[in-house]
């Protein structure tokens, strides 16, 4: 591909908004990278403003999601770089699929359909969703301890506590469920990609070695699947936790997932 990308586009995860990219924001356009976080469709509010009415979380859909990620790089009349974290890595898996982006980074990602591996602590730190059916129709926020095993288990404890009540918002049930459901219901689910696709764009997974949520061994399982010829890749940060984008240090980080897009793309 000719010319170098100039756009980056950042896309959140669950239990957060892009303010949790703000650091990697301020940090990309400062290296004169036009940079985008763009919300989930409902979620162009500030955190508190969710936090206090969970509509548009509870109305939320992977289609829609989609849909406005890709309206937004089809206005950009130019192939950015996509950097996704958490479910946010699983839609830039779906946005390289479907031919956008010049190279994607998929941070902490869950999985992608098919994808099967569920470590333990997966499991607890999924819990507070999937324990209760009900939840399927719900807007699911987690307690501080609750955070802290799944998104912050490696921080200081006053780093957890400010990360909780400056990022944290519920999280949509259906999504979530769905996600979970999405090997054993008949048909593609929402977050079917092809891993044949010869034309998908390169990618680079990025994993913490003690992230309790999307452990490595989800990344490594996720890389493994893709059968194409085109570039994945994998590479685990020791003592890191889920939320990576914000952890004392996150500039080694978004150095890394920058060079690789930008010898790769």
């Amino acid at each position: 591909m000719t010319g170098t990308p100039d756009t980056i586009v950042l896309v959140h995860g669950f239990w957060v908004t892009p303010r949790s990219w703000e650091s990697w924001v301020d940090y990309y356009r400062a290296k004169g990278f036009q940079v985008l976080a763009p919300a989930y469709p409902g979620f162009e509010v500030e955190v508190e403003a969710l936090n206090a009415d969970p509509g548009p979380i509870e109305s939320l859909t992977v289609p829609a999601i989609i849909s406005k990620l890709e309206a937004l790089i089809d206005g950009l009349g130019k192939q950015p770089i996509i950097m996704g974290h958490s479910a946010g890595g699983v839609f830039t898996q779906i946005l390289l699929d479907h031919g956008y982006g010049t190279a994607g980074v998929a941070l902490n990602s869950a999985p992608t359909e098919g994808v099967a591996t569920v470590p333990l602590s997966q499991v607890k730190a999924s819990f507070p969703v999937l324990r209760n059916p009900a939840n399927r129709h719900k807007a699911v926020g987690l307690t501080y301890d609750q955070w802290r095993y799944a998104f912050t288990n490696t921080f200081p404890e006053d780093e957890a506590h400010s990360t909780y009540e400056r990022y944290h918002v519920p999280a949509s049930g259906r999504v979530f469920w769905g996600s979970a459901l999405a090997n054993i219901h008949p048909g593609h689910a929402d977050s079917y990609v092809n891993y044949h696709n010869d034309d998908r764009a390169p990618l680079l997974f990025m994993s913490g070695e003690h992230d309790n949520l999307m452990p490595p061994k989800i990344q490594r399982s996720n890389a493994r699947h893709y059968k194409s010829s085109t570039v994945t890749e994998t590479v685990e940060f020791p003592g890191r936790s889920h939320l990576m984008p914000a952890q004392h240090g996150w500039q080694e980080i978004a150095d890394q997932a920058l060079e690789w897009a930008l010898a790769h793309h």
